[in-house]
């Protein structure tokens, strides 16, 4: 449970009462959830288990394609019966609620099955990027205290095989492909699941209760474990509905990682709350290959992000007019701004804009979209959905609201807090996490605008959070591992603009005395790095410098490096330390 803290924000002037009236308003039954017989609430009951019974229980709620073409369908009465089952098998290993199942699994029909049965079984799931190395793995797991972890026995022997047994609340690896090695603790995942019971087994969960954690980097110190509880299922149904318009008639496809908030809101829970065929590719990203997806299954509703849209119009205009993808009634995209040349391609070449929208991993569903019923206007992150109140506050020291009346003025994005997908917590950093919030609002670290209209516009982070193919990546992460080379000094690290992927790594480096900068030590840095912290991770290229710039009490100055690569204004300079470039 977390309500402590919840109720900490909520004692000011948080409004879950308004939140609930909105909704109310326009209350569309396949949006709001059923609730378990005792009262409670559960996501995993909410995604399945309450289309027993219906005309959905035999109708295919995913549809699971291989690299190589293989179609696995699974109904929602199937994958009830293997979500219960996993759900009986952790208990079977002695599991009690609550505890933290990990899953380190590409696209594969497992991670949904272990998803929905932890969810099913009271404990909290905790998907993880297969891409990471095993820094980054190791660092996610210690912070949430991990019992389990599902994987494959690739991954395992890469990345989790010489270190787990450190992990004291580590109890079981799971191996989605058998456990060939026989190593104790390891179980093959498919026997263990076979000789569970595939009765249902929901847990009788509170709204209060943590269903979900999440992991995001910060500018500094280490990942920061974000909480969702089961209530948070309100808000992505709804939020689901109106903004990228899901109906329990539509062929659904979220390109999205089930490593990340995206793939999980909006890759497994929402679209199986609301009864819709979801398609799930396993194979990475190919041109070709996506848009005979969306040609051969017919989807309707597609949710990618920007990166993928920028790697298609670069595939050429010619290639989509090879497809029919006259199924597709919608197009959504999130995980960074989508430029307003984006927009205007698909609207051009696939006949259909993508509509933009914005949320964070702390607001645990989309808070601000360009609707299906509003008109577009490319480049903004479009109008706050029902029951959420948005505003610019003052990035001065009264953290006051702008005025409506003052439009296109930057500010704070903040979000009225009391929204039931609203996080609960920094996990073990309840400090942290009350520094989030003021005077009722959320504040959200990006700069925005808003216009005339009440459209919002995404100026910029705050912080030096650098956003890569949207992926959120932490200049300290990366830092720390550069600096576990014997020949480094200090190291700073900066995302750059690039055309497809938004931003990339870029690392400066500053060398130990003695020590000479050439060819061979920069291609050592970029392998350590690749294989400490994984190809989505590491930087992409590496700048010799013999000093960095820093503060007089030694702070690398992130935002000079950063301003000095991009020939833009140094700002003000007066606590600099003299440095040489």
């Amino acid at each position: 449970m977390v309500k402590p803290i919840f109720n900490k924000v909520l004692a000011d002037n948080a409004n879950l009462t308004d939140y609930k009236h909105a909704q109310n308003q326009i209350p569309p039954l396949c949006t709001q959830p059923k609730r378990l017989s005792s009262g409670g609430i559960n996501i995993g009951y909410e995604a399945i288990d309450r289309h027993l019974g219906t005309p959905f229980e035999d109708k295919v709620a995913i549809r699971w394609i291989s690299k190589k073409d293989q179609i696995v369908e699974f109904s929602y009465h199937q994958l009830s019966k293997q979500s219960s089952a996993f759900a009986d098998l952790i208990h079977h290993l002695g599991l009690a609620s609550g505890s933290r199942i990990y899953s380190l699994i590409g696209r594969r029909p497992e991670l949904y099955i272990t998803a929905l049965g932890t969810l099913k079984a009271g404990c909290v799931f905790t998907p993880l990027f297969s891409a990471f190395g095993p820094d980054p793995i190791r660092s996610r797991m210690e912070i949430g205290d991990a019992n389990v972890v599902v994987t494959t026995l690739a991954l395992y022997r890469k990345k989790l095989k010489s270190w787990w047994r450190e992990l004291p609340h580590l109890k079981a690896i799971l191996l989605i492909d058998g456990n060939p090695d026989n190593e104790p603790d390891c179980f093959d995942f498919h026997s263990l699941l076979a000789n569970a019971t595939q009765q249902s087994t929901t847990a009788k969960t509170q709204p209060e209760d943590i269903a979900l954690l999440h992991f995001t980097s910060g500018t500094t110190g280490k990942p920061k474990g974000v909480i969702h509880v089961h209530q948070a299922v309100e808000h992505h149904m709804i939020s689901a509905y109106y903004a990228l318009d899901l109906k329990p008639t539509d062929t659904y496809w979220c390109t999205a990682d089930p490593g990340w908030v995206t793939g999980t809101t909006y890759g497994i829970i929402a679209p199986l709350c609301l009864g819709v065929t979801m398609i799930v590719d396993e194979a990475e990203f190919d041109a070709e290959r996506w848009y005979t997806l969306l040609q051969d299954q017919h989807i309707t509703v597609w949710y990618t992000a920007p990166t993928a849209i920028r790697m298609l119009m670069k595939a050429g205009d010619a290639l989509p007019a090879q497809f029919d993808l006259s199924a597709l009634r919608f197009m959504s995209s999130v995980g960074e701004p989508l430029n307003p040349e984006a927009v205007e391609w698909s609207n051009r070449i696939l006949g259909i804009p993508f509509h933009d929208n914005w949320w964070q991993t702390e607001t645990g569903g989309i808070m601000i979209a360009n609707y299906p019923s509003e008109p577009i206007k490319p480049g903004s992150m479009g109008q706050p959905l029902p029951g959420i109140e948005a505003t610019i506050i003052n990035t001065d020291d009264s953290n006051q609201p702008i005025e409506e009346q003052a439009p296109m003025i930057i500010g704070e994005l903040a979000i009225k807090s009391g929204w039931p997908s609203m996080f609960r917590g920094y996990l073990n950093q309840q400090q942290k996490y009350e520094r989030c919030f003021t005077n009722g609002w959320y504040l959200s670290g990006d700069l925005a605008m808003r216009d005339e209209d009440g459209y919002f516009w995404f100026v910029g982070r705050k912080d030096d959070l650098i956003k890569s193919s949207g992926h959120l990546i932490g200049p300290f992460e990366v830092e720390s591992v550069l600096m576990e080379h014997p020949a480094v000094a200090e190291a700073g690290v900066i995302g750059v603009p690039d055309p497809v992927a938004g931003q990339l790594v870029k690392a400066f480096v500053a060398l130990k005395p003695g020590i000479s900068a050439d060819d061979e030590l920069q291609q050592a840095l970029l392998g350590l790095a690749r294989k400490k912290l994984g190809a989505a991770v590491a930087p992409k290229e590496i700048a010799f410098r013999k000093n960095l710039p820093k503060t007089r009490s030694g702070k690398i100055m992130r935002r000079l490096l950063k301003a000095r690569e991009l020939g833009l204004p140094e700002g003000d300079t007066s606590t600099l330390e003299s440095d040489e470039q």
